[in-house]
This record gives C-alpha cells, sequence and structure tokens, in this order.
C-alpha cells in the first residue's frame, strides 16, 4: 500500500509524509486526545504548557481577514509601544496579512527575543496608518486572573493549567488579601471554559484549598499500576467558603480540580456539568524532533469516581442566563388607604436626592474609553452563574456571622 501510494497518487508526497500520516493516522482511531505532533506541533505545545515565549504581549483575534487586538498585556513590548485595543494590525515587516491564517500572523510575530517587528496599525479614529517597531522579549502568558468582588469577596479565574498556574494562584491570594484589607469571606473559582493542561498544577492548585486527603488517582492498563497524590498541609483560603463555576467547557485538569473540592465538601460546585475528560496523555519524544502523545491511564476523583464520558454534576445547577431588571408594580402596606404609622418612622422624612446621570464623556466630547478593570466589572454584572456564586458566599457569612 505504502509503494502503491508513493508511486501512483496523484501528486507526489514524500516518505516522510506517508510515514507520518500513517502514524497519525494510527494514534487518533486509538481515541480522540492520542495523536502524532510533528516537530512544530510539539514546540507549539511546549511553548503553551511551558506559559511563556519570544513575543510582542498581545491578545488578538482575526476579523475581517485583519488581526485584530483584543487587549495588549501588562507591562510587555506592545503595551509599551502604545498598542490600544482594538487596533488593527494590517502588515507585519511591511508585508500584508490579508490572506494568513491567525496562526500564521501569531507565528510571524513570534520570534527571537530581543529581535524586533514593524506593525502597520489602522486606528479608529486616525486617518494614517501607524508604524510601530516592537522589540520581542520573553512574555508569560497569564492563565490566572483576580479581583474583588463586592468589596469582600476574591474572584479567581484560571483560563488553563500551565507551568506558572500555581505561582499565579498564590499571587491572586495575596493581591485579594491586600485589597480587602484580610476581610474577605469567601472566593470564587472560575473554571468555566478551561480545558485543562498540566496534572501537577491541577494536584498543586487543589492542594492550595486542601489540608490533607487524597487529590486524585491515576490508574493505568494494570489495576497494581496506581499512583495517589495527596494534599499537604495548608489552606491558601485560610478555610474560607469557595465556589467553583463549572461548565461544558471545564475538562480535564478543571475536572481534577473541581472533582477533589467536591468530594472533600471543600467547595459548591456551581454552574453546568463538565466535558467529560477523564484520561491521562503522557507525551513521548521521538526521533525527528517530533513527539507521540498516548493515552496511558484514566484519573480517579477521591471518592474513587471516574468521569470519563460522565462529566461532574455540580451541586447547584445554574444555567447561563442574561440579568435584566424589570420594572414592577410595588404596592405594600404604607400604600392602603388608612395605614397605621410606624412609630419607628420619622414624622417628617427628609426628601431624597436624586442625582443627575453623569455621562461618561472625556473633555473633547467623545465617549470616554473605560479601562479594562471597569469593563471586567461591567461583564461581572451580567453574570448570572457568578452573580449567584456572589449570592451564596454571602448568604454563607450571614449564617456564620449569626453563630457567632
Amino acid at each position: 500500500m505504502f509503494e502503491t501510494v508513493r508511486d501512483k497518487y496523484v501528486d507526489k508526497v514524500t516518505d516522510q509524509q506517508l510515514i507520518e500520516y500513517a502514524i497519525k493516522g494510527m494514534l487518533t482511531n486509538l481515541d480522540p486526545h492520542s495523536d502524532y505532533m510533528t516537530a512544530k506541533d510539539f514546540e507549539d505545545m511546549k511553548i503553551q504548557t511551558k506559559g511563556e515565549f519570544g513575543g510582542l504581549g498581545l491578545e488578538v483575534t482575526m476579523q475581517d481577514g485583519l488581526v485584530k487586538v483584543v487587549s495588549p498585556i501588562d507591562d510587555t513590548p506592545a503595551f509599551k509601544a502604545g498598542i490600544h485595543a482594538g487596533d488593527f494590525i494590517t502588515h507585519l515587516d511591511k508585508k500584508p496579512i490579508i490572506g494568513m491564517t491567525l496562526a500564521e500572523a501569531v507565528e510571524k510575530m513570534r520570534g527571537k527575543v530581543g529581535s524586533t517587528v514593524e506593525l502597520t496599525i489602522r486606528r479608529e479614529g486616525v486617518n494614517e496608518p501607524l508604524f510601530l517597531t516592537v522589540k520581542r522579549d520573553i512574555i508569560k502568558i497569564k492563565s490566572v486572573r483576580s479581583r474583588v468582588e463586592g468589596n469582600d469577596v476574591g474572584y479567581i479565574r484560571i483560563t488553563s493549567f500551565s507551568q506558572n498556574t500555581y505561582d499565579g494562584l498564590k499571587d491572586a491570594f495575596d493581591k485579594i488579601k491586600k485589597e480587602t484589607n484580610g476581610q474577605v469571606i469567601g472566593y470564587v473559582l472560575d473554571l468555566r471554559n478551561n480545558p485543562g493542561g498540566l496534572l501537577d498544577q491541577a494536584i498543586a492548585v487543589s492542594d492550595a484549598f486542601l489540608d490533607k486527603g487524597e487529590i486524585v488517582s491515576t490508574r493505568g492498563r494494570n489495576d497494581e499500576a496506581i499512583k495517589r497524590d495527596n494534599a499537604l498541609p495548608g489552606d491558601l483560603a485560610d478555610g474560607l467558603p469557595v465556589v467553583v463555576l463549572i461548565n461544558g467547557g471545564s475538562a480535564s485538569a478543571s475536572e481534577i480540580v473541581s472533582g477533589a473540592l467536591q468530594d472533600h465538601h471543600r467547595a459548591v460546585l456551581m454552574g453546568t456539568k463538565s466535558f467529560g475528560k477523564g484520561s491521562v496523555q503522557t507525551v513521548i519524544p521521538t526521533p525527528g524532533d517530533g513527539a507521540m502523545r498516548l493515552t496511558t491511564a484514566r484519573y480517579f476523583t477521591p471518592s474513587g469516581r471516574s468521569i470519563q464520558a460522565k462529566g461532574i454534576e455540580p451541586d447547584i445547577i445554574v444555567e447561563p442566563a442574561k440579568i435584566e431588571k424589570l420594572d414592577e408594580i410595588r404596592i405594600g402596606e404604607a400604600d392602603l388607604k388608612g395605614a397605621i404609622s410606624n412609630p419607628d418612622s420619622p414624622k417628617s422624612p427628609a426628601p431624597v436626592p436624586v442625582p443627575a446621570p453623569v455621562e461618561n464623556v472625556s473633555k473633547d466630547g467623545k465617549d470616554d474609553p473605560k479601562d479594562k478593570a471597569t469593563l471586567e466589572k461591567e461583564q461581572a454584572k451580567q453574570d448570572y452563574q457568578l452573580a449567584r456564586a456572589l449570592d451564596l458566599l454571602h448568604g454563607l457569612s450571614l449564617i456564620k456571622a449569626g453563630k457567632q
């Protein structure tokens, strides 16, 4: 078959291509997660899991054939060069981006630390294109973001599990405790749409909330080949209530963390059922700088559950929804004719002044762009699942205060 394809296929193909295709076909037919990676694929995977690379520091997407800047990452070359969210990159080193895929454009923006690239940028409100020469530097992928919600709840979002995730989590705890002066009442750990990543980082993140007990066990083909990982003393959340948000995009390492915290009753899981990837892949380098990603084990939660193809059911199911304030006619006792007065009410309450609406407009009359923190808070107000998590934490805080 190999000889026939090589000799008679309509286009000329190399032996290397055919062998790679054959190996890839063998692995991908085993299960959805086993695969063969070429040298380039393997290098891209190492960049992703390492969490740092030589580049500019941009979060980008593709729109109308051009690269659109979603956001420059703080303290990176792109940020310092003055690139703005919403900018369109039209050329790289004077070569047009039209016709490139997003992956190809990103690859051209990455490169050796210290090398430069010229970006041609179109910016809304600016007639002429901008030409910026940016020097590449080491960019660390920020997999952990955090903020304080309502002055007393710590919100921590983990987007993936890379080599620096646990360090980012520790920094998030320190930042939240500082901003709240230690008055935090609980934490929301947001793992929605987190596809997973490194197993050791999932174990470390779970350990951050647990004082003792098993976190996860992995079991290979032979029953005797069982590996168990246990928590060490120390809880970065100081025993405070935790709500974990999950959904159908929470997979693999996200499910390890969710399952461990659920089984130990350390957190309340809220949202919708997780993805259900309960298998472990081992990356085995091969000659030619490629690698084989092979499924070698299944993992089990502390209670012995396998969530493979089942997913984790949240403790409280909360479907995503949009929050809207509805107008309603409210009639109370005070509105009824002849209602008796409340002895504790002042006889003539002072009128409450209604502040005039303030427009978010700059001095030149144009809309004043909101900073990233403000946008995040506005988005949070529309996040129904997050709103329910905050309600639960505040309710638990009231119960705790009542018992003291």
